[in-house]
């Protein structure tokens, strides 16, 4: 009997129940019929920062950042090659603290670029600072 685990859709913000074998595979959305497992970081809003982090058994590395933040900006290509690099491992998200920062607030995010590691709605680890793609895949690989 195979595993399965919860998937929240990067594209809809629908929970699925994905047996862990395919999560390396084409998963579908049950709802939008999307791809679940994308190469990319997912924009989140309040609404769906709760779904993904409250909802997702996939860990969840949310990267807490803002517009007018020069290290956020000259870190977000390496955040979206470590995206790629972790396709299947986590999902990679993102959270404009300027948009949505009732969404950052419970976290006391003090310095941006932030970002968090959820496992199962709970934080796991954090880290501050501008880092390389290899420097997020091997900080997150740390964690996991």
């Amino acid at each position: 009997m195979s595993e399965n685990i919860h998937v929240v859709c990067p594209h809809c913000h629908s929970t699925n129940r994905v047996p862990t074998q395919r999560l390396n595979q084409e998963a579908k959305c049950g709802h939008c019929q999307d791809v679940l497992l994308i190469e990319k970081s997912v924009a989140l809003d309040a609404a769906s920062f709760e779904r993904h982090v409250g909802r997702s058994q996939l860990p969840v590395v949310v990267d807490f950042w803002a517009p007018w933040c020069g290290p956020c900006r000259s870190m977000a290509p390496a955040f979206e090659e470590a995206a790629d690099r972790l396709l299947g491992i986590a999902q990679l998200a993102k959270l404009d603290t300027e948009a949505h920062p009732q969404a950052a607030a419970p976290y006391h995010i003090r310095s941006i670029p932030t970002m968090v590691v959820f496992i199962e709605g709970k934080e796991v680890a954090r880290v501050s600072g501008a880092m390389s793609a290899a420097q997020i895949e091997q900080w997150v690989q740390s964690v996991l």
